[in-house]
This record gives structure tokens, C-alpha cells and sequence, in this order.
């Protein structure tokens, strides 16, 4: 099979197509012919970091790097002990975050427990877009903030990746959402859902709300989480997922009984079935920027680098 694999680290030309060998599956593991893979600013992280490629891809000593961790494609063949796919199933899903996910493949070996059922209204591209980034934003909003009814919620980047997801989520929950943008994107964060813009650029966002039950926050800008717990009222919840919190951060959450909470996500098939009945009623969509060929992949990542991609950046394979 055709695979990506990083020769070294650094620049997206470091990408090298290469023929390897369909990988065998363990017991609990399904074969998937992958048909699309969505890239995400964790994959150019590791691409060029040391420490990220360590810790959160995790390659055994001597094997190729396969980076990527988002698939949508059919299941082929499926390990002794998995009960839940058959060989023809369309399925997607985030593999083996943090791990070895190996996505950048024409066949992946899965965890079963890692995958849903793709939706039929759902097309591999859109699938394969709704995965770390939609999971992110599911664990953030539900799994640790507790997301309700009536909540107020504050998400930063809302014409993002885990953004735009995030705006869509809150709405299916009853949220009253606040989404930050550049002003050129107001437009798309209205039309995910939110109910009201702030432009990053020429509002300041803690000056107009104060009062958020929620704040999700994936700015890598210095100062910028102590904006958000300026934000958010007292016993709310401010989830990071790109900076960590500091001490002085961290007593200014304590003494306003603020829940912080630097997160990871992390693989889990329960919750990828949780967004896969969101796509199929029509209230989850993906927001699909470009499309590039298996061989065009270093152009991909050079797209997801800028930092101003509108939705997700996709892989056809």
C-alpha cells in the first residue's frame, strides 16, 4: 500500500509517498481502506518538534512515521473479538490519540472502540473532517465543562477547526453562543450558529462579555487566557487546549471557584457515535476549506500552517 511517511523532521517536504505493507490487525481491531483524512495543526506540531513527535505520536524504535490520526473509509476485515463492524462498513474517527495513529495510509488498523458508523448523508471528506477537531470540541463542551441549557458560552476562533464544531455543539445543547472571528469570518460564525460575533480585531472581548458560564479557548497568544477568565463569572468553566495555565492563573480560577482545565482529547469511539447521530440529523456539519490529493499532502499542511483556514483541510486518498 501507498503510505506518507516523515523522513525527518521538519519542513512538509520531509512528506515522502512510500510503498509499505498493509499493516496486520490485532483482535480488537478493524482493516480500514481509508477513502479521506483530515489535517490538523497537532500533525504540523509534530511534523517539526522533537518532544511533540515523543510524546504524543510515540514511534517505536526503527519503524516508519506515519503521522495523522483522522480516517473515514470502509472496513475490509475485522479482528476476532470486534462485534460491532463487518467488512463494507463505512466508518470514521480519531485512532490512537495520543499513539501511533498512522492515518496517512491507504489502509489503517483501527481500534474498533476508536470508530463509529459513518452517516450515509455524510461524504468521507466531511467524516474524515469531523474527527479530532469535532471530538475536541465534544469533550471540551460536554465531557469537561458540563455544557446545559441556558448556558452562555464563549468559543474563540469560531470559524475554526474545533471552532466552528464547537459553535454547533453548544447550539444542539441550547447554548446562547458567543463566537470570536476576524471580521471577514463573521459571516460563516453567524451561519454555524452562533448568536452573536465579537471581531477579535476591533472589539475586545472581555470589555463585552464577563458574565460566560463557558469559555473555550484555543489561542496561542500571550495574555490571552487572562482575558478569558476575565470573561467568565464566577463558577464557570474556561477549558484551554492550546496554552497551560500558570500558577498566578491558576489561584485567580481558585479564587473565583473558576474550573480551568488544560485538555487533551483523547480517542473514544462512545463519543464518535454521539457526533456521527449529530451529522446524520443535520445538526453537526463540516465546514470542508480545501480538498487535496494523497500526493499533494505537504501543500495541505502548508495551507493548515497559516493559521487561517475557515473549517478543515482534507485529504482524499
Amino acid at each position: 500500500m501507498k503510505a506518507i511517511v516523515l523522513k525527518q523532521l521538519g519542513g512538509a517536504e520531509n512528506l515522502e509517498l512510500k510503498d509499505i505493507p498493509v499493516p496486520a490487525i490485532k483482535d480488537k481491531e478493524v482493516l480500514v481502506r481509508n477513502h479521506a483524512i483530515s489535517i490538523n495543526p497537532v500533525d504540523i506540531f509534530v511534523r517539526t518538534n522533537e518532544g511533540a513527535l515523543n510524546n504524543i505520536l510515540k514511534p517505536a524504535a526503527g519503524e516508519d512515521i506515519i503521522l495523522g490520526w483522522d480516517i473515514s473509509g470502509e472496513v475490509t476485515a475485522v479482528g476476532a473479538q470486534v462485534t460491532g463492524f463487518k467488512p463494507g462498513d463505512a466508518v470514521f474517527g480519531m485512532v490512537n490519540f495520543t499513539g501511533h495513529g498512522k492515518a496517512y495510509a491507504e489502509y489503517v488498523a483501527a481500534p474498533a472502540s476508536h470508530l463509529a458508523l459513518k452517516p450515509a448523508n455524510t461524504s468521507h471528506e466531511a467524516a474524515a473532517a469531523a474527527t479530532l477537531a469535532a471530538l475536541t470540541a465534544w469533550q471540551a463542551l460536554v465531557t469537561h465543562a458540563h455544557i446545559k441549557k441556558g448556558d452562555k458560552v464563549l468559543i474563540h476562533a469560531a470559524a475554526g477547526g474545533v471552532g466552528h464544531y464547537a459553535v454547533q455543539i453548544a447550539k444542539h445543547f441550547g447554548a446562547y453562543v458567543i463566537g470570536t472571528s476576524s471580521a471577514a469570518k463573521k459571516e460563516a460564525v453567524l451561519r454555524f450558529g452562533a448568536d452573536q460575533h465579537i471581531d477579535y480585531n476591533s472589539q475586545t472581548f472581555e470589555e463585552l462579555v464577563t458574565d460566560a458560564d463557558i469559555v473555550l479557548d484555543s489561542i496561542d497568544i500571550p495574555g490571552h487566557l487572562d482575558r478569558s477568565l476575565a470573561a467568565v463569572k464566577d463558577g464557570g468553566h474556561l477549558i484551554s487546549i492550546r496554552v497551560f495555565f500558570d500558577d498566578a492563573q491558576k489561584q485567580k480560577a481558585a479564587d473565583r471557584n473558576i474550573h480551568i482545565e488544560r485538555m487533551y482529547v483523547t480517542s473514544n469511539g462512545e463519543q464518535m457515535q454521539s457526533i456521527a447521530a449529530l451529522l446524520a440529523s443535520g445538526e453537526l456539519h463540516s465546514e470542508v476549506a480545501s480538498v487535496y490529493a494523497f500526493e499533494d499532502i505537504a501543500k495541505a499542511h502548508e495551507q493548515v500552517s497559516t493559521g487561517k483556514t475557515q473549517g478543515k483541510v482534507v485529504v482524499k486518498i
